[in-house]
């Protein structure tokens, strides 16, 4: 690798909508820009120059522009856009544009970088790459960096696996985001206040490739490789009854810590009423649910359904049968106060059940978050005795339910919107 320098491009004018910035930026630097050159762009002025400026307010822009929020505190927002980057405030700025606009981050930064990289480049004669960038700050560090989010005519990562070391020890994982390295480099010349939107990165020419190649785009980690994909605003939502499950096994280690969630729930008097009966066999898993079916039908028997009745009502069970794993939540209400009225008693029982519910929230969210589908069916409450009997369960632990436990066979659809206020009431 030969030397690495970073040229500021000084003297580039107020970028409006229609600038080519391809002649603004060779007018701003004569004779500079080489061949195998890499030309890194803070985005916002290509986004001026593309017209993605409007008239709005910053709230209204960034609704608009999110397509999920990732995590929020306070005024702060974290969301991802559909161009699929995560970051404050869905990229929109109110910072160096005119009172009572916003800037918005650039329609198609990949196809930007392109259409920059082929005008600088032929009026060069030369190969040129193009990185556009932007401001983003990262979880578990202080501060912001610039990172890719166009690029052209750059390899935007570096692949390490299968290499050696120093000592000989072969990489297994490291992928190199030269990209975002690349960024993080201009950045320290253009800076946030210096009025330096442009800046040439010499002595990485092994990396400018002939053609424009895939783009920033192969930065953004697809959903199913992202293990921290839950923030904080997705955590509840994420939790969703699943009917199907695939046949794939479930780590006991995964139920063990979703159980560890579901007892942090509030209880009565310090008590803890949660005890969890876990069917990993598929001999418990049958003998609970074949006496509960005969529990049921029977039920049905007397209420005077027929067979044909009966047969449709029981299938409501069915999703338990697909799962490969199934938690009784159960109930050990020892800790409850004995009243000398009835009232009272109920009230105390009430408290626990509550609890009981709190626990189970806590588990089935829980397990989403472990990247489990789950449902939950309330059978066991119709037939304690029968489902206590079935598991063997210790004197005192009531079923207060059943959950299914697998890996989804499918993805969830979009859940409705719900209006809280037709469930507030003020006073």
């Amino acid at each position: 690798m030969s030397q690495l320098r970073v040229l500021p491009v000084a003297g580039l004018p107020e970028i409006t909508a229609g600038a080519d910035l391809a002649d603004l930026i060779m007018a701003a630097a004569p004779g500079v820009l080489s061949d195998g050159d890499i030309v890194v762009v803070t985005s916002k002025i290509v986004s001026k120059a593309e017209g993605r400026v409007i008239r709005s307010g910053r709230e209204d822009a960034i609704e608009r522009e999110t397509v999920r929020i990732v995590a929020r505190r306070g005024l702060t927002r974290i969301a991802q856009t559909r161009h699929g980057l995560v970051l404050a405030a869905a990229g929109v700025d109110a910072s160096n544009t005119e009172p009572g606009t916003v800037v918005l981050l650039p329609e198609d930064p990949d196809s930007s970088a392109r259409r920059l990289r082929k005008a600088l480049g032929g009026a060069i004669g030369g190969r040129v790459a193009v990185i556009i960038t932007d401001t983003m700050g990262r979880p578990w560090r202080v501060g912001q960096t610039d990172a890719a989010i166009g690029a052209a005519g750059v390899v935007p990562l570096r692949d390490h696996r299968g290499e050696a070391d120093t000592f000989g020890t072969r990489l297994e994982v490291t992928v190199a985001a030269v990209a975002d390295e690349i960024a993080a480099a201009a950045e320290l010349v253009k800076g946030k206040t210096r009025q330096l939107p442009v800046a040439i990165v010499r002595g990485l020419a092994e990396l400018v490739t002939e053609q424009d190649g895939p783009g920033a785009a192969t930065l953004i980690r697809p959903a199913a490789e992202d293990m921290f994909r839950l923030g904080a605003a997705d955590v509840l939502p994420e939790r969703r009854t699943v009917r199907e499950f695939t046949g794939e096994p479930v780590d006991p280690g995964a139920v063990r810590r979703a159980i560890a969630a579901a007892l942090t729930a509030p209880a009565p008097h310090h008590s803890e009423p949660w005890r969890f009966a876990v069917l990993e066999s598929a001999a418990a898993r049958t003998a609970l649910l074949d006496d509960m079916l005969a529990a049921w039908q029977a039920d049905l028997r007397a209420d005077g359904f027929t067979a044909e009745q009966i047969a449709r009502r029981v299938r409501r069970g069915e999703p338990l049968r697909r799962a490969p794993l199934i938690i009784v939540p159960c109930l050990a209400a020892d800790a409850a106060h004995a009243y000398p009225d009835e009232r009272r008693n109920a009230a105390e029982r009430t408290m626990f059940v509550a609890a009981m519910g709190a626990a189970v929230q806590n588990l089935l969210v829980a397990l989403a978050v472990e990247g489990l589908g789950s449902c939950w069916v309330s059978s066991t409450l119709f037939c304690q005795p029968v489902a206590a009997a079935a598991l063997g369960l210790p004197s005192g632990w009531e079923p207060m339910g059943a959950v299914g436990v697998g890996h989804p066979a499918a993805s969830a659809p979009p859940r409705p919107a719900r209006d809280p206020e037709r469930f507030i009431a003020v006073r």
